[in-house]
């Protein structure tokens, strides 16, 4: 099908961009690297008067370790992220998600922004943006605000976004040397969407893991944090009868839908190996 008609505007700075979207609202559409945006629109699932193309628009773009924090604007490409050494040294569980992001033609045109902003059900990015506790910087008519992951990702494919609102950058904690990170997934085949996902990161100390962090994708319309799996993970061990116990509390933490790729019950079953398989490549990769 072809999109019904629209006005396209192509503009260079945030505050043109800004003032169209208060102008509009929610007759107005963002165009980032438009991996989800256009088929959308080609089926008439969304019908915008306006799509306003974020690509030339200056200052949305890049990656910057500033006080702890590595800043990624909204607009950087996929693929420059997967490429980043900063990135890779800073923020690993970063880079080691986005390269299972569809394929590689998808990375160079999809934006972090861009995926996080579509929040889709089985997408990497909200997962690490969740284990990470990353913060959503969002910038609107009424100022700029600040998001984490609890409140910025709200049901399937939205977000806490107002329609006279766009984010503009991403700021993720550079955790330190004393962490390991891991980004798992299972799909049918390479490039699918995943049908589980984990994020997986711990920090090792005093010869057993201080503390973890566990996100799963592909288990609801939100990333969802196993808290009580993570609770387990606090002074432990991670051998034998404590590594199964937190599987078998990440299994209990999630209620993941049934569709035609796989079953409840079966999507929780991979949600308890690839956490399995997570910890027990952090742990013995920690000595």
């Amino acid at each position: 099908m072809k999109p019904a008609s629209f006005r396209y505007v192509a503009q260079e700075t945030v505050s043109e961009v800004v003032e169209l979207l208060g102008r509009y609202g929610e007759d107005c559409k963002l165009l980032a690297g438009g991996q989800s945006l256009l088929p959308m629109l080609g089926m008439r699932l969304h019908r915008p008067s306006v799509l306003v193309d974020l690509n030339r628009v200056s200052g949305l773009s890049g990656i910057e370790e500033r006080n702890g924090w590595l800043h990624i604007g909204a607009m950087t490409r996929h693929s420059v992220v997967e490429q980043s050494p900063l990135v890779a040294a800073q923020v690993p569980l970063l880079s080691q998600a986005v390269p299972q992001i569809g394929h590689a033609a998808i990375r160079n045109r999809g934006t972090l922004g861009g995926s996080l902003v579509h929040n889709h059900p089985a997408s990497e990015l909200p997962a690490v943006a969740a284990a990470l506790d990353a913060e959503m910087i969002v910038l609107g008519p009424s100022g700029e605000r600040t998001l984490g992951p609890g409140a910025f990702f709200t049901s399937y494919l939205s977000t806490a976004l107002e329609a006279d609102e766009l984010l503009t950058s991403v700021r993720f904690p550079v955790l330190g040397p004393a962490w390991r990170t891991v980004f798992l997934e299972f799909s049918r085949r390479v490039g699918d969407f995943a049908l589980v996902g984990a994020a997986v990161a711990i920090r090792l100390a005093g010869g057993g893991c201080a503390e973890g962090r566990i996100a799963l994708t592909g288990v609801g319309g939100i990333p969802t944090r196993a808290r009580a799996a993570e609770g387990l993970l606090s002074g432990a061990v991670l051998e034998g009868e404590v590594l199964q116990g937190v599987c078998e509390a990440v299994q209990g933490e999630v209620e993941p839908l049934s569709d035609f790729h796989g079953s409840s019950d079966y999507r929780r079953h991979l949600c308890g190996v690839l956490v399995g398989r997570a910890l027990g490549s952090l742990w013995e990769g920690g000595d």
